[in-house]
């Protein structure tokens, strides 16, 4: 096992490659696993961007060359990620129609159960800029358990009472927000697939309980540790980026991190 990259009380960083370092982890260590994999989707084309034509290439981290090596990737890592797994633990993956199919054969390949398909609904999206096709305004969650006998942990009660008394639905939306990202989240820079501190929330809180261990293996800007932090979780975040897993490492040793928290954050779990 490489030496942690930082490392508190709390929460460890590794800077590192997550399909050679999953494979030192011992079995059965982590209670829970959010992942936001690389989506592939830098094609050298355009998108719209505070206004402005800007490329959609993100880095040679988000860049395949096949179908064949797409799905290749995303069956070593979620076969990895299943070995650290706890018996009852749940995975949580996020993806566009990019790569989520892909990522929902490979979970079942693996052995998972798909439990959710939850959508993610962008109230103000990027415009497309062809004009030839419907506009993206969603992004797709899936949450899945070891397998089809796991008795996966579940705050039904509590998002029931965040959602006014009802069942919580399948489809989240950003309208609280009314941004996806909020500036005030990208006080010390920023990832291009940046996830709003409201959404890891609902989703940490959901499914697991304090002090439990919280692995994100392509942690990028940290986000998914920052949620942790707040609520009492153990985490763990791989990035092979050096400049996101230093932007990780601010955000997680900010002392100032609790005023971040998404105006959908504070309003939804102040009481807790």
């Amino acid at each position: 096992m490489i030496d942690a990259y930082f490392k508190d009380e709390t929460s460890t960083l590794y800077l590192a490659d997550s399909l050679e370092l999953l494979k030192d982890f011992p079995a059965e260590c982590v209670d829970v696993i959010f992942a936001d994999p690389p989506y592939f989707l830098s094609n050298d084309g355009m998108t719209c961007k505070s206004g402005k034509r800007v490329s959609v290439n993100k880095g040679k981290w988000d860049k395949v060359a096949t179908l064949d090596e797409k799905h290749k990737f995303n069956r070593q890592w979620i076969s990895l990620c299943r070995n650290i797994l706890k018996p009852n633990g749940t995975i949580w993956i996020s993806g566009t129609l990019h790569n989520i199919y892909s990522v929902g054969m490979a979970l079942e390949q693996e052995g998972f159960k798909i439990m959710n398909n939850i959508t993610w609904q962008k109230t103000n999206p990027p415009p497309n800029l062809s004009c030839r096709y419907f506009t993206h305004s969603t992004e797709t969650i899936l949450w899945a358990k070891k397998n089809p006998s796991a008795k996966h942990f579940f705050n039904y009660e509590l998002m029931k009472e965040l959602n006014g008394g009802k069942q919580m639905k399948d489809v989240w939306s950003d309208i609280w927000t009314g941004t996806l990202t909020p500036q005030r989240e990208k006080l010390f820079g920023k990832h291009p697939t940046q996830k709003p501190l409201y959404l890891l929330e609902k989703i940490i809180l959901a499914s697991t309980r304090e002090d439990d261990l919280i692995l994100d293996p392509f942690c990028g800007s940290g986000t998914t540790g920052v949620v942790c932090k707040k609520w009492g979780r153990k985490f763990i975040g791989i990035d092979i980026t050096e400049e996101f897993i230093a932007l990780s490492k601010e955000r997680l040793t900010d002392t100032q991190w609790r005023s971040a928290i998404s105006t959908i954050g504070s309003k939804l779990f102040a009481h807790l």
